[in-house]
């Protein structure tokens, strides 16, 4: 079937967007808000919107008139989504009188009986024709079959006792759209400062592209509740924004989330993935730390770098989660990835661990000595703890150890530090090429 040509009657009223908002959660969710001219007539009529999203949820649409509220009253609405496709086509018309024209100028009419790899019509005298749908070049259909649009959209039935110009506003959820932040973060080569930035990622897959649109987005965790699902689109395209120099989001809180508005208008186009700056790189004190939480993860130690987000350190603005590459200079200049991780939502003057992996060059070694049940409620246990350092420089561990109930150390071969009701650490410095023991006895009861 090489084309396919159509002789259709549009409804009338049908109304293009003038402004267009658009608030993306990082939920798969959004909000958009359009205003649009209408040309009203006096009474009841019908009036259509097109161009909305082809995953919307029809109970979340929210329309008023902005010129005359108590003049315009809606009395029905329709969401149309059964949208224009040859095979839709086809089998809207099963049963109705059809005209095929063939590759070879060969003009074929009678009732269309089935359709699929081949259709069947049926002709003058109880003869039926059956004709291959690859040798089709062309179908003709007097009009558009009944209920099948060119694009999603939202009908009204409405009564207007005000004037005949009016403008309008729409509100309505979609699903289909989401949004997620990207971190680069290049460590120095000394490891002690990291220039960071960040940038948004926009995904939409919502059946509809908004054009020069108010972008804001929201990081929270709001509480949603999930739509039924309807097919979605097919190829993604990537767009890459290029960031303002002023930088491109302003922060504000609202309610109990975080709000971040673009400061110009973008287009945000169906099927392509938008990326936008956050924030300008901004260059904050960092700390190589080195952990072994022995109960969890045997002999390896972990490699993370923490940060402060304070303004007073290059950064202060808060974080939306997401996903934190790492990379470092290696001595002709190159950068090499080193690591990543995913980073929740994070407020302004708090602390920020970004977890490399393990390091190749440190282990450690956990041992339970002995363990006495003192009563049917409590215990004591002796843990001996060996830092390895395989390094040409001295490193700190950091120690992790965890418990349980009520719990207190009677004798320890270094200080430990209380960091959670569970939870309590050792920072044991280790020389180059050299191992360390810790020891320490605990008392428990619950």
């Amino acid at each position: 079937m090489k084309t396919l040509r159509l002789f259709m009657c549009l409804l009338p009223g049908l109304l293009a967007a003038q402004s267009v908002s658009l608030t993306v959660y990082n939920q798969n969710r959004a909000l958009v808000r359009e205003l649009r001219p209408l040309a009203l007539v006096k009474g009841q009529s019908e009036i259509a919107f097109t161009d909305v999203a082809a995953k919307i949820d029809p109970t979340s649409v929210h329309f008023k008139s902005l010129s005359a509220p108590g003049k315009l009253v809606v009395l029905e609405q329709n969401f149309e989504y059964d949208l224009v496709g040859a095979q839709k086509i086809l089998s809207k018309y099963i049963d109705q009188p059809v005209r095929l024209v063939m590759t070879g100028g060969e003009v074929f009419e009678g009732m269309l009986l089935s359709s699929g790899r081949d259709l069947v019509l049926g002709q003058d005298e109880g003869r039926i024709r059956i004709v291959s749908a690859e040798k089709v070049q062309h179908f003709d259909f007097p009009s558009l079959p009944e209920g099948l649009k060119t694009r999603p959209t939202l009908i009204w039935k409405v009564v207007n006792s005000g004037p005949t110009r009016q403008e309008t506003e729409l509100n309505y959820l979609t699903s289909g759209i989401n949004w997620h932040a990207e971190y680069i973060a290049v460590v120095a080569a000394d490891d002690k400062r990291l220039d960071l930035s960040g940038w948004v990622s926009i995904d939409n897959q919502s059946g509809a592209s908004y054009k020069n649109a108010r972008l804001k987005l929201v990081a929270g965790d709001v509480n949603l509740l999930s739509p039924q699902r309807r097919s979605g689109g097919n190829e993604v395209r990537m767009a890459l924004a290029a960031a303002p120099k002023a930088g491109g989001f302003e922060e504000k809180s609202f309610f109990e989330y975080h709000l971040y508005t673009l400061d110009r208008a973008t287009t945000v186009k169906n099927n392509q993935i938008k990326q936008i700056a956050l924030f300008p790189a901004a260059s904050t004190p960092v700390r190589k730390r080195y952990l072994f939480d022995g109960s969890r993860m045997a002999e390896k130690v972990q490699v993370a770098l923490e940060f402060e987000n304070k303004k007073k350190t290059g950064l202060g603005m808060p974080l939306p989660k997401g996903k934190v590459r790492v990379y470092k200079a290696d001595d002709d200049g190159s950068l090499t990835f080193i690591g990543e991780d995913r980073l929740d939502h994070t407020p302004r003057d708090e602390s920020v661990k970004v977890t490399m992996g393990n390091a190749f060059d440190l282990k450690g070694r956990r041992r339970v000595l002995s363990q006495n049940r003192t009563s049917d409620r409590s215990r004591e246990e002796k843990i001996e703890i060996l830092l390895k350092n395989h390094k040409d420089e001295p490193v700190e561990f950091r120690v992790v150890e965890h418990s349980w109930g009520e719990w207190r150390l009677k004798k320890s071969s270094h200080e430990a530090v209380k960091q959670t009701a569970s939870t309590f650490y050792f920072d044991i410095p280790v020389p180059a090429h050299q191992e360390v023991t810790v020891s320490y006895t605990i008392f428990s009861k619950w």
